[in-house]
């Protein structure tokens, strides 16, 4: 798989802005579950994926489980992926997770993320579960027949192993910092 992070290690911390105009720090959340997930806003794999994402936090709020979303990409290079962008991309979406700001690149780096959308779930002890894919088909939710996430949420909360721990991300590629 592309991350450095792996099933059975402990989540990395981080302290982000929101666009909600908080700061969290995710040892602070007290979540049973957390599924961070990078993302952004132009990349059609993310826009093509945003419904399925949204249908599956909100299936499974009720089990303790929050989402977040984080955006690592280089808003220099791509505008649309700017703080103010994604306020104004939050509010007209109402999308039921946190989505924090990256600026540093530094989140994604700890956690391995190569793409948008690249997901992560941790569990009740801020281990990683699953890293990888949303659905196999993320430009187009709508025709996926497997539903990675939704899958992993439902073994997770049921207290069951996680048959499928690792996934190749499915989307585009972050947009680093030149150094």
């Amino acid at each position: 798989m592309s991350s450095t992070l792996r099933t059975g290690d402990k989540a990395p911390d981080f302290q982000l802005p929101a666009t909600d105009g908080k700061t969290y720090k995710l040892s602070d959340l007290d979540d049973k579950y957390m599924v961070v997930f990078f993302t952004c806003n132009h990349c059609p794999y993310v826009i093509g994926s945003d419904e399925v994402t949204r249908k599956t936090a909100e299936k499974f709020a009720g089990n303790g489980v929050r989402f977040i979303g984080i955006n690592s990409n280089n808003e220099i290079t791509h505008p649309s992926d700017s703080f103010p962008n994604m306020v104004k991309r939050m509010e007209q979406y109402s999308f039921p997770w946190l989505y924090l700001y990256d600026e540093s690149q530094d989140v994604a780096r700890a956690y391995g993320a190569t793409r948008t959308p690249h997901f992560y779930v941790i569990n009740k002890n801020r281990e990683l579960v699953y890293e990888g894919r949303g659905v196999d088909t993320p430009k187009e939710a709508h025709i996926a027949s497997v539903n990675d996430l939704d899958r992993t949420l439902t073994e997770l909360t049921s207290g069951r192993a996680i048959s499928v721990p690792e996934t190749e991300p499915i989307g585009c590629t972050i947009k680093w910092k030149t150094v």
